[in-house]
């Protein structure tokens, strides 16, 4: 077992989620490319409307989970930052 220091553990967790966070912010951002705010149609083409409402369920999907890793990501950094600070504190004190 190796011999992490708390903050380096709380670092790496920090990249993990992060780096989660920001393949699923991307992922959203690849399907959303294809959304329209509106969309007008004629009766025969009722197949764009079933690919609109593909990309919206599979955006409605992944929002929750994104929005997660952020918070996730968020808490992290505060985390990371305070437990930077603190050490920063004791090394000049």
């Amino acid at each position: 077992m190796s011999s992490l220091s708390p903050l380096e553990l709380a670092l790496t967790a920090w990249a993990v989620v992060a780096g989660i966070y920001l393949l699923l912010f991307l992922y959203r951002s690849i399907v959303g490319m294809k959304e329209e705010d509106t969309l007008h149609l004629s009766a025969g083409e009722s197949r764009m409307e079933d690919e609109q409402r593909d990309v919206m369920k599979r955006i409605h999907r992944i929002e929750p989970i994104t929005k997660g890793f952020g918070w996730a990501t968020l808490a992290l950094s505060v985390l990371l930052a305070g437990a930077w600070g603190y050490n920063a504190y004791h090394q000049l004190f």
